[in-house]
């Protein structure tokens, strides 16, 4: 079952990112959370690489990932994220789903922190932004 979700970006296996037992293979999916947090930012008006050349640079301190069911070839799903704010860090609750039956794939709590130019700090306005999203 499909909880509520902040944002949702569906995608579809790639016979290449399986490894030779025909699932999906464990790094892959640290690609598909990414994409999805910054398919997230670009929803907020914000461009990853134009954060990095403004000398932010968005950046994961801690990942954890539990797997419940694997993704096979072909195999279509659901990348699913809600974020909160604690300080300075962003803590994103990610999941995936598998479609059409929206059986949970893994579950991933990713910890990102702003790094300006060089710096930990604060990212006022990307905080800002995830705020005004969330109201709409």
């Amino acid at each position: 079952m499909v909880s509520h979700c902040t944002f949702a970006l569906e995608f579809k296996v790639r016979d290449y990112e399986c490894d030779i037992q025909g699932i999906v293979n464990n790094a892959v999916y640290q690609n598909y959370l990414e994409h999805t947090r910054h398919e997230y930012l670009c929803e907020l008006g914000l461009d990853f690489a134009e954060l990095h050349n403004q000398g932010i640079d968005l950046v994961v301190a801690r990942l954890s990932m539990s797997f419940k069911t694997p993704l096979k070839s072909g195999d279509r799903f659901l990348s699913c994220l809600n974020v909160k704010k604690e300080g300075i860090k962003y803590i994103f609750d990610q999941k995936i789903y598998r479609l059409p039956d929206k059986k949970q794939c893994i579950s991933a709590e990713v910890t990102a922190v702003a790094v300006i130019n060089g710096k930990l700090g604060e990212a006022k306005h990307v905080s800002d932004a995830m705020e005004r999203y969330k109201q709409t």
